[in-house]
């Protein structure tokens, strides 16, 4: 089994965690991973990017002079794409950027995510994370406690408002459920840290 320290919000080491080896302790597979990432990435575009074609911009209705003895080359429109003006050539158009990826290879990206962690001893666990009120000064002094001076990523089962509200301010913090956690939040930050009951249900989902 993987062991991994257990820390009380104080600071204070009182002993090691047991993390689930078949999701904490695999072999990472880091091409599965940058699918992941991709992936994520490019779920997050929101595709609604557009240009005007010829057939959408405004006027242009009418054969701006008659085909043959003016003098000057054929025209059908001033908004031909040659004019200025005119409509785009080949332009974006409103799109979807997801990416489709199996479920077992979603399911091994982040436990190869969650194995890097733990095998680079960036992971730890706390016996509870809880906030009695709302304030930002309360979580840096966590903060201050376990020594995390870099990016981190806090796991709860169900973070409270409390928590997310007094997380929420400080740069390179962030708190999620364990529903919201995904690979390219684990690898962004320098340091995963756990709840007790966190770590047992991500066990849970994951492994098998």
């Amino acid at each position: 089994m993987a062991k991994v320290a257990l820390y009380k919000m104080d600071g204070t080491q009182v002993g090691e965690f047991e993390l689930r080896d078949d999701v904490f302790g695999i072999e990472p597979n880091e091409h599965v991973m940058h699918l992941a990432v991709v992936r994520h990435l490019a779920g997050r575009r929101l595709g609604t990017h557009a240009t005007k074609n010829r057939a959408l911009v405004r006027g242009g209705g009418r054969k701006p002079w008659r085909q043959k003895g003016t003098g000057r080359a054929r025209h059908g429109s001033i908004r031909s794409p040659i004019w200025v003006g005119g409509g785009t050539v080949f332009g974006p158009t409103p799109r979807s950027y997801e990416k489709k990826m199996p479920k077992k290879m979603r399911r091994l990206a982040i436990k190869s995510a969650l194995s890097v962690k733990v095998r680079d001893s960036q992971c730890l666990v706390l016996e509870e994370l809880k906030m009695e009120r709302p304030r930002t000064k309360d979580m840096v002094a966590v903060l201050k406690n376990l020594k995390l001076d870099k990016k981190a990523l806090f796991v709860s089962e169900n973070p409270d408002e409390n928590l997310i509200l007094s997380a929420r301010n400080i740069p390179g913090v962030k708190v999620v459920g364990i529903d919201g956690i995904n690979v390219v939040d684990v690898l962004n930050h320098d340091q995963l840290i756990l709840t007790k009951e966190a770590a047992v249900k991500v066990g849970e989902v994951l492994g098998g």
